[in-house]
């Protein structure tokens, strides 16, 4: 049996830079805005979509390089056009906003295949479960006490069985203020921080000992995600009951294969948006699931669904406050938590999302 082969014709990428609902900050930066990179594809009579949180320079990368690379070739093979954008960019350094761009670039592509042949994303890459669990993501450390509060409070009163806050800005107040997100979210429900990497490794260790006496099971880069030797003894000293997690800024899939075998975490973290895509999501998917660690996707809810649930060693999705509300904003079909977790429209081919132009047009900064 046969397949007619459908030529990719065009590529045209995008930035738009939208402000955040109030400022923000986390244990190592501030922010009032978020840039997000749309990449489009099409072929026949489909066009995919895929997006990166990334510089608005990273447009630029798909637009000079990435475009004519995969010009031209089969819309199905989206392995071929993966492997052609990743030798593209080695001169120019593929950690950072090359991978950005090609993350952006594979969805896309995997967009316009799974629209191609009429199925849902998550249909095909292949489900093992139907929906995946969410954690809500913000608790900043630019907010006020009672904003931390009433964030985290809302989104366990909402069904959410755990969130997630940021520490590390101020650390002598980050117990007092663990202590009032536990106030606000009940004994119910799990509680995670972030520090982002802003403390030292006997910092680490002492607040750990401090966030455990309010129940706290996750803790996100306590130092460096690039300082393994430490998160190891992290991993080793902290309190049984709590995992350490980190991964976030994997740029590639060697950079997890490493954060691995060093045992760094409890969980590994892996974003598709910086990670080469869903194809590089899916490939550290399965180096998690032979080490038997299990993996957690960072933010960007309305990808992430898809791949999560096709992934054996999924543990949780990140409901970030700023992609969710991003997201809602700039997209058609975009879904929501359900009893605490999110499930892909089965019933919708590719991701299930259009893109809204017209909206987006005020925040565009490069292309739209």
């Amino acid at each position: 049996m046969g397949f007619e082969r459908i030529p990719i014709q065009r590529v045209t990428a995008s930035a738009y830079v939208i402000p955040t609902d109030c400022p923000e900050a986390d244990g190592t930066i501030t922010w009032t805005s978020t840039t997000m990179v749309l990449a489009e594809v099409t072929a026949g009579d489909g066009r995919g979509l895929g997006f990166s949180y990334a510089d608005a320079s990273a447009a630029a990368v798909i637009q000079r390089v990435l475009a004519k690379e995969i010009l031209g070739l089969d819309a199905m093979d989206t392995h071929a056009a993966w492997l052609a954008m990743i030798r593209s960019v080695r001169n120019m350094g593929r950690p950072g906003i090359a991978s950005t761009a090609i993350a952006a670039m594979d969805t896309a592509l995997w967009d316009l295949k799974a629209k191609l042949l009429g199925v849902s994303l998550a249909r095909l890459l292949g489900p093992c479960r139907d929906r995946i669990a969410l954690y809500g993501s913000g608790g900043f450390t630019s907010y006020s006490l009672e904003k931390l509060q009433e964030q985290l409070g809302t989104w366990s009163r909402q069904g959410l069985r755990a969130v997630k806050m940021k520490v590390g800005t101020e650390p002598t107040a980050d117990a007092m203020r663990v202590s009032a997100a536990r106030g606000a979210i009940g004994s119910e429900v799990e509680l995670f921080v972030d520090a982002n990497g802003a403390y030292t490794r006997k910092q680490a260790l002492e607040l750990a000992e401090a966030f455990a006496a309010d129940h706290v099971t996750w803790f996100e880069e306590p130092v460096s995600s690039d300082d393994l030797e430490g998160l190891r003894l992290l991993r080793d000293r902290a309190p049984a009951a709590m995992r350490i997690a980190a991964g976030e800024y994997s740029y590639d899939v060697p950079y997890v294969r490493r954060m691995l075998e060093a045992q760094a975490v409890d969980v590994q973290q892996v974003d598709a948006t910086r990670c080469l895509g869903i194809t590089g999501f899916m490939q550290a998917g399965a180096l998690c699931a032979a080490h038997m660690i299990p993996m957690s996707a960072h933010t960007s809810p309305s990808i992430h669904v898809h791949p999560c649930c096709a992934l054996p060693a999924m543990l949780n999705l990140e409901y970030f406050h700023d992609h969710a509300r991003l997201e809602h904003m700039l997209f058609d079909g975009v879904l929501d938590p359900v009893d605490g977790s999110l499930a892909p429209a089965f019933d919708r081919p590719g991701l299930g999302l259009e893109f809204k132009r017209a909206d987006a047009k005020r925040f565009a900064v490069q292309g739209g």
